[in-house]
């Protein structure tokens, strides 16, 4: 996308997280509405459980209504904001000991209220069909609007990396979509 989106964009996620350091009441209700679908979309993507993927996007809300006082703003916000909702799913992956399977059906459910249904579609059968890299790259781009350089940035990959998995993955599932495989 243009900058003329993502700068707004980022400014507007840098100024919620400085209001909350300043004790703006509205600031995170703003955050939230922000961020909070590629919030879920990338716990979702970790934890593979609807219930786990709700309460962490929850915490990820206080550790960073906490936090905010200690921000520094380095032009990426929402990585900072997805850094500690990783942190908070391996977390509760360590707590749990135990790994959490995909449960296609509550997936399912979850998305009518943040997808329409081809929307639903595409996303389930990016969770069912896809590697687990390429299941996240998607469903953060797709889901959370998450933007390509933020996902490098977050799996630790290039964007060309980044973008050929998403690129392959839209592939893949153009294939499933006409009955190809």
């Amino acid at each position: 996308m243009s900058s003329d989106y993502t700068q707004p964009r980022r400014r507007e996620l840098d100024n919620a997280i400085y209001g909350i350091a300043n004790g703006e009441e509205e600031a995170l209700k703003a955050l939230y509405e922000l961020s909070s679908s590629a919030v879920y979309a990338y716990a979702l993507t970790i934890t593979g459980n609807v219930y786990d993927a709700q309460d962490v996007m929850q915490e990820t809300y206080l550790k960073v209504y906490y936090a905010a006082p200690n921000y520094i703003s380095n032009g990426k916000p929402m990585s900072w904001i997805l850094r500690i909702a990783k942190n908070l799913c391996y977390d509760r992956f360590r707590q749990q000991s135990r790994q959490i399977a995909f449960n296609e059906e509550h997936l399912t459910q979850q998305l009518v209220t943040v997808a329409d249904a081809t929307d639903r579609l595409v996303i389930t059968s990016c969770l069912t069909e896809l590697d687990e890299d390429e299941r996240m790259i998607v469903v953060m781009h797709a889901v959370g609007g998450v933007k390509h350089r933020e996902i490098a940035s977050e799996l630790g990959l290039s964007i060309n990396t980044v973008l050929s998995k998403y690129k392959r993955a839209l592939a893949k599932l153009q294939s499933i979509l006409k009955g190809e495989q």
